[in-house]
């Protein structure tokens, strides 16, 4: 979708599309994660509090382009074991790389970790004092 030189006139619908969609990561949408609905509105709060409705052009423009990244993003979810508090706790899987990184009069050894359900182009860079002292099993 081209939104031109005036894509902040359409932030809140950006944002509204972003909260509706699946995220992996939580295994529904922010919205329905915060208040355990989701919301199916075309209705929005503006900066003043007052509420505003978008044309039906507006939202078919913006139901055609969620259907187009669906159909070219398409997701394969996970179970995943979530916690007590419902927090999820991603374990390392191995480590990719090594390197020092050097600062005036100190070197601070680092580790490159891919995680669990994510590829090596997601993987980041630790610390390797903590990575041995919570994951000795990796080293």
């Amino acid at each position: 979708m081209d939104f031109g030189q005036a894509w902040h006139d359409h932030l809140a619908l950006v944002e509204f599309a972003y909260n509706n969609s699946y995220h992996s990561s939580i295994g529904m949408a922010p919205l329905e994660a915060l208040y355990g609905r989701r919301c199916c509105t075309p209705l929005f709060w503006d900066e003043d509090g007052e509420r505003q409705v978008e044309g039906p052009q507006m939202i078919q423009q913006m139901t055609d382009a969620v259907e187009m990244i669906h159909e070219s993003h398409i997701l394969h979810p996970t179970e995943v074991q979530l916690d007590q508090n419902l927090s999820y706790v991603e374990r390392p899987l191995r480590i990719l790389d090594r390197k020092d990184k050097v600062l005036r009069n100190k070197r601070i050894p680092l580790v490159m970790v891919q995680w669990q359900r994510r590829g090596t182009e997601e993987a980041t860079w630790e610390l390797e004092s903590r990575m041995r002292s919570e994951h000795p099993e990796l080293f």
